[in-house]
């Protein structure tokens, strides 16, 4: 049996292509047969803003994330501290790298001279390092520097800087250190800089056993305890945060440093501790607790609550983690349009065994369990529209025989493939025509059984909003009878957006069908934003 070819993903810069085929190395040694797949990022298009303006968590992973879950590619390489520290449902940190240089480094234009000056200009598209550069040169201007490791380098080159702050392992990995960089031992590094992280599906045993091999387990404690730091403090890109964890092996101990500045760098709040080597469960909550105590908490409420250019409107609640997303330049208010109640669904329909039985949403597998247990479901096979109801079906009802994104696929797909012509759909009292009429253009008979009712509950929305979610044709039409169609639309499908066309003038859809991923498509249209 041929072994399978383990698919990397990765960025295509030449810093990030380096790192791939690093990996790549590695697992051709233990004898893996692997290929790499280059793919674009969010943050190697959008290079006329700074990072902290865009806002996006994981810009520079996202698209490897959507690759990986559309099953392009089989592993993903990351600049680890690029990754957010809560990877999406369904990935996992497979494997992290041995750790290079953590340390940032200043590549100078001409001397050092101007460091004891009162006036002097550095470049740096980060937020950590442009706070702490001004936390100890406040007089000194920090301006903006995007663009991949041999972009930023020609910027140097060709402006009228002092100087740019680099990550020290980015420049050696590809031998583009200059001689005369500095090393900024005072900046304590972004989480996890210097290690490469690796992730996978959580499903795919084969990667997830092939990557452990390359695990460094030192690099992986410190790197764990750094990006906990950062979660607890709810930072990523948009607050200047910096950690650093290392191992001391002589005296079996555990140093852990600790940042957290205002991003004009006029407020700064550290923490160091030392802890026994297999004592260190708690040294991050530990650590951001103090950082908290001492007033970081109003640090970044202060940051986040000047920044609040753009209004959107979900119309459906979303949970705090969801919102947390979205970036601090954009300000979210939400409700459910659409309230749903389960209707009494007679016995006799599911008294015999059924064929063929459709179920288009959750709110139909819900309906079913609300009225019956599972023994009670006599179904033969099951087709369903959507990743997350198939998941909730398999895990509630039973196996899923076919699944499609959409209920025109899913009609096609019956139309073509069942023995039996008769179908048993699940559904609601609002509901597209779609499937009905595709199924009895092809002579299949639909029964079918209105297993709970959707009902409208719209908000007269303010002037100031200007886009709004969508996340069902059901929610668009909820909408439209108490607002008009003068914002934008972000639709997490097809169906979705093709009722908002009716009304809406700018409709924008989703890459992925998941809240997360209109979330994105939000965070995106307000980056190119002028």
């Amino acid at each position: 049996m041929q072994q399978k070819i383990i698919r990397i993903g990765t960025r295509e810069s030449e810093l990030a292509l380096w790192q791939a085929n690093n990996v790549r190395k590695q697992l051709e040694e233990q004898g893996y047969q692997t290929q790499i797949v280059p793919i674009k990022s969010t943050g190697d298009i959008v290079l006329d803003k700074p990072l902290y303006e865009l806002g996006i968590t994981g810009i520079f992973t996202k698209n490897l994330d959507i690759a990986m879950l559309n099953g392009d590619i089989d592993i993903a390489v990351h600049s680890m501290k690029d990754v957010p520290t809560v990877l999406p449902k369904g990935i996992i940190q497979a494997a992290v790298l041995k750790r290079a240089n953590y340390n940032d480094i200043l590549v100078l234009k001409d001397t050092e001279e101007f460091m004891g000056q009162q006036q002097g200009v550095i470049a740096t598209g980060s937020l950590r390092r442009k706070a702490q550069w001004l936390n100890r040169y406040p007089t000194h201007e920090v301006v903006d520097l995007r663009g991949n490791v041999n972009t930023r380098l020609d910027k140097l080159d060709n402006n009228e800087w002092n100087g740019a702050v680099f990550a020290a392992a980015g420049l050696e990995r590809i031998g583009k250190r200059p001689k005369g960089a500095i090393s900024l031992s005072w900046m304590i590094p972004a989480p996890a800089q210097g290690a490469i992280m690796v992730t996978a599906l959580e499903e795919d045993e084969f990667s997830i056993e092939a990557c452990a091999i390359i695990n460094d387990r030192d690099t992986a404690t410190c790197t764990g305890i750094e990006r906990e730091f950062l979660n607890r403090l709810e930072g990523g890109c948009t607050a200047p945060i910096g950690a650093l964890a290392m191992i001391n092996e002589v005296e079996k101990e555990i140093t852990f440093k600790g940042v957290l500045l205002s991003r004009d760098g006029s407020k700064k709040l550290e923490v160091v501790k030392k802890v026994k080597l297999g004592a260190h469960k708690y040294v991050a909550k530990d650590c951001a607790a103090k950082i908290i105590e001492r007033g970081g908490k109003f640090i970044m409420m202060e940051d986040e609550g000047i920044e609040k250019e753009f209004s959107v409107y979900s119309t459906k609640k979303l949970s705090e983690a969801q919102k947390k997303l979205l970036p601090t330049t954009v300000s979210v208010e939400d409700s459910d349009f659409i309230k749903i109640r389960y209707n009494r669904i007679a016995p006799k329909e599911v008294k015999k065994e059924l064929e063929n039985v459709v179920i288009t949403s959750k709110n139909g597998v819900e309906a079913l369990l609300y009225n019956f247990t599972k023994e009670e479901l006599n179904f033969k096979n099951i087709y369903c529209v959507g990743r997350r109801t198939k998941k909730l079906i398999e895990q509630k009802i039973g196996k899923v025989k076919h699944s499609e994104n959409n209920a025109q696929k899913l009609a096609k797909y019956l139309a073509e493939n069942i023995e039996k012509k008769e179908v048993t759909y699940f559904c609601s009292n609002l509901r597209l025509d779609t499937l009905n009429v595709l199924l009895k253009a092809k002579d299949v008979i639909v029964n079918e059984v209105e297993a709970y009712k959707t009902m409208y509950s719209p908000v007269k929305l303010d002037d100031k909003i200007e886009g709004v979610l969508f996340y069902s044709p059901s929610t668009v039409e909820s909408y439209m009878r108490e607002n008009e169609a003068n914002k934008i639309a972000f639709c997490i499908g097809e169906t979705t957006a093709k009722e908002a066309s009716k009304s809406f003038k700018n409709v924008q859809v989703a890459k992925i069908p998941t809240v997360e991923s209109v979330i994105e498509m939000v965070n995106l249209h307000f980056a190119k934003e002028d």
